[in-house]
């Protein structure tokens, strides 16, 4: 496989993949969101914002491939496909899964408040632990392009 098409691979799973994980998230926030209108119209300014939360994970896919567009050339190395293709693949997984886990404490959330409970501050708290790891998954990607 020549360097430059494994580099792009990677680039391909970090975006491809955060960007399933937002998509996925921001539908099951959605989802509850729906239903939780239904009980307390009222709220929605809180459902809203526990919806978007999980978007952000497929932002992280584009500045990472900003942070990486520079070593997508031709004379690129193996090595350094190689190493571009790891952080893309790692940045791509843990986008995808904190996504979708961090959706799931925001339809927890989105339901309690339609319920008539006062959490939402409280979700917005928990839901920052699963997006702290896509955030360390960027950090990877910022890492590896620091060091090639």
């Amino acid at each position: 496989m020549e360097p430059i098409l494994l580099a792009y691979l990677g680039i391909a799973l970090m975006i491809g993949l955060t960007g399933i994980g937002s998509c996925y998230g921001v539908t099951i926030a959605g989802n509850a969101a729906v239903g939780a209108t239904k009980k307390n119209p009222e709220a929605s300014g809180s459902y809203i914002a526990l919806c978007a939360l999980p978007s952000s994970q497929g932002l992280y896919g584009f500045v990472g491939y900003f942070l990486m567009k520079s070593f997508l050339v031709a004379t690129i190395t193996m090595g350094q496909a190689s190493a571009i293709f790891g952080a893309g693949l790692a940045l791509g997984l843990v986008g995808l899964f904190s996504s979708i886990r961090q959706a799931q404490i925001c339809a927890n959330g989105i339901s309690a408040i339609g319920s008539g409970h006062n959490v939402f501050g409280y979700t917005m708290v928990l839901a920052v632990f699963p997006e702290l790891y896509a955030i360390l998954g960027l950090l990877i990607v910022i890492l590896v392009g620091g060091s090639l």
